[in-house]
């Protein structure tokens, strides 16, 4: 049964949507949306050299810390729902400036945005709900970060407080490399995002990312995912923003998701009520499955970055209509989600020197793509005067890819990807190792 058959055509006027944010998790939230037959347009501001490719979809290049201005010009648009993409809008509150003004939004206020805008708090916010999560200090100073750190038996991951770009975290081998990561925190290597900083015990598993649509109250989950942080093949080098990810992930049967649900999902959301918050948009939780059992390792306030678009070619024509509900506290609670029984796999083509220092403005070159199943969303693009698409981010490019089995995902995704060039162009070749077997007998 699909969401509208218990409300024929929509059960409020939506026609124009506006997505916030530049990168690929913004493009692909826009293919999915503009599905919908009810859907007339999808305007993104700022978007990126591909926003424009995807249908009904149109940039504007407006400043959103301009509130009038961008007021006045949704109101211009006529804009029935606001989605808000990126973590830094919602972390300055921008949800709560557009709803002021009489917008639907889907992205949480200010408050609600806390929980990933601060790790200490939301740390904190997991031990009154008592949600698992490994055992953590708040640090404010070098000095107490280094008698911390001295007194462990085991390294401590160390993370900056605010917001990093994925880029805060720090999982050290040695007693010196987590002091050297302490002081580089402390020196300024994140600005204000690292005034305070948290140091955690460390935990061993492997990470999933659950997505659930949050109206405040009732929630919907999405596909699981699991996503590749770190730069190099076989999980090494520094943490990024993430190098690829897939969907569904197999760790996460029936059993194992009602307990997560009952452990964290849950005690999550009572304790946004606790606290007064209302959250509206989608609760990121990004778990680790320990022996123990399933462990919270951080909140994001916003859909991830690659795993959203590895999970939006999976969503149906009515996905839009759930990110209305959520905004307008409307769910029922008992809604599916038409996902394809299909699976789906993300590979990100980043610039030469990424997550550290790079150089942008080269050429893209795309050959022969086969697009059947297959998506490139653009994340870090612009266009040159003359019309040409050049490289302007460290991730450049999301190739996703769907079939029945992830085999076949990634050998289209590969396939793909040795069509694309640009001066510089890194991927990881082992994205999805977890579930290819192919790949697994070949390594």
């Amino acid at each position: 049964m699909s969401i509208n058959s218990k409300h024929p055509k929509s059960f409020i006027k939506l026609e124009n949507v506006l997505i916030i944010g530049n990168g690929g998790r913004e493009n692909s939230l826009a293919w999915a949306i503009q599905k919908n037959e009810l859907i007339k347009k999808i305007f993104v501001i700022p978007g990126n050299a591909g926003s424009q490719k995807i249908n009904k979809c149109e940039r504007i290049l407006l400043d959103i810390n301009n509130n009038e201005e961008l007021i006045k010009r949704l109101n211009f648009l006529d804009i029935d729902l606001v989605v808000i993409g990126p973590e830094i809008p919602l972390a300055k509150g921008l949800g709560d400036t557009l709803r002021e003004n009489g917008f639907k939004v889907f992205g949480p206020g200010k408050d609600g945005a806390k929980l990933e805008y601060s790790k200490s708090w939301a740390k904190e916010f997991m031990q009154r709900a008592k949600i698992p999560t490994a055992k953590f200090w708040k640090i404010n100073s070098l000095e107490e970060a280094t008698e911390v750190i001295n007194k462990s038996k085991r390294p401590l991951v160390v993370k900056a407080d605010g917001l990093a770009a994925g880029k805060g975290v720090f999982i050290p081998q040695t007693t010196d490399e987590c002091l050297e990561a302490a002081e580089a925190i402390f020196n300024g290597k994140f600005g204000n995002a690292g005034k305070v900083i948290v140091l955690e015990e460390r935990i061993e598993g492997p990470e999933v990312s659950v997505f659930a649509l949050c109206d405040g109250e009732k929630y919907i989950l999405l596909p699981s995912a699991q996503d590749h942080k770190r730069l190099n093949e076989k999980d090494q080098g520094p943490n990024t923003g993430g190098m690829g990810a897939y969907a569904p992930t197999p760790l996460l049967n029936k059993d194992y998701l009602e307990r997560i649900i009952k452990q964290i999902i849950k005690p999550t959301i009572k304790e946004l009520q606790k606290n007064n918050i209302e959250y509206r948009g989608v609760l990121y939780f990004g778990l680790m499955l320990t022996k123990s059992g399933p462990k919270v390792i951080e909140y994001n306030c916003r859909f991830g970055d690659p795993e959203c678009q590895t999970i939006m070619p999976l969503m149906d024509k009515d996905f839009v209509i759930l990110l209305q509900k959520c905004a307008m506290g409307k769910l029922i609670g008992n809604e599916a989600i038409n996902a394809s029984k299909k699976v789906s796999g993300c590979v990100i083509a980043t610039s030469k020197g990424y997550p550290l220092e790079y150089k942008t403005g080269y050429p893209i070159n795309i050959g022969t793509i086969d697009y059947e199943n297959c998506q490139i969303f653009d994340s870090g693009t612009r266009l040159s005067e003359n019309g040409d698409v050049l490289t302007d981010g460290g991730r450049v490019l999301s190739i996703v890819c769907q079939d029945k089995d992830f085999d076949k995902v990634f050998e289209k995704a590969y396939r793909n990807i040795k069509q694309i060039n640009f001066e510089g162009i890194y991927f990881r070749n082992d994205i999805g190792h977890q579930v290819r077997t192919k790949f697994s007998r070949e390594n």
